[in-house]
């Protein structure tokens, strides 16, 4: 779906519906102080709400997309949290090492990635893993929010129709299998905390780096 656009702030009427949610799956794995890393921020909505919910941590947004970052940076003036929230980073995930400073590298405490990996290629999702065990220290979370197939439950007919239309508009993309995900997760020293069912078919997965 296409977003609406208010003076440079992308408007995704998705995020108004799933951003309670998220926050409170989020909620259990928040941190007293220090950074949360957000890959792919897209229109920086979620970005202000998180910030908002959590003001004892600093979100610290990022994206690829120029016009994306624009939105995020006008979204942070829009709510009044200037102070409060940096500049997004331009972060692609499969252009590595990601431009992190040491000093931010060292006080990032958790990592989440909201709607990404089915609209991306399978190697940014390789390379999300892999550059965030570099970043992350032991028992630090990373987040992972969208639709995945699931061996262990049946196939939504919804998501088999999501499925097509994504591989329509880009044969690389597509609802990510759960297990292929957590093979992944595993070779590189993460273990699956969590998997919380969330509203419109969709799932967080929280995973702690050992």
């Amino acid at each position: 779906m296409k977003p609406f656009n208010l003076n440079d702030r992308l408007i995704y009427p998705a995020t108004l519906r799933n951003r309670v949610s998220i926050s409170h799956a989020l909620g259990k794995y928040i941190p007293q102080n220090g950074v949360l890393l957000e890959i792919a921020s897209g229109s920086g909505e979620h970005g202000v709400f998180f910030q908002q919910c959590f003001p004892s941590i600093t979100w610290q947004t990022s994206d690829p997309e120029s016009l994306h970052r624009k939105s995020i940076i006008s979204w942070i003036s829009h709510e009044g949290l200037c102070s409060t929230m940096p500049e997004p980073l331009d972060i692609d995930v499969d252009i590595r090492p990601w431009p992190i400073t040491s000093e931010l590298r060292s006080l990032i405490k958790g990592i989440v990635c909201i709607n990404m990996i089915h609209i991306s290629s399978w190697t940014c999702t390789r390379s999300l893993f892999e550059e965030a065990k570099n970043i992350l220290k032991k028992n630090q979370f990373l987040m992972i929010y969208g639709p995945f197939f699931r061996n262990d439950k049946p196939t939504l007919e919804s998501n088999l129709n999501f499925d097509e239309s994504l591989k329509r508009q880009n044969p690389l993309w597509g609802i990510r299998n759960l297990d292929s995900v957590n093979e992944i997760a595993f070779s590189n020293g993460f273990e699956l905390e969590k998997v919380i069912e969330m509203p419109a078919n969709n799932l967080s997965v929280i995973y702690l780096l050992n």
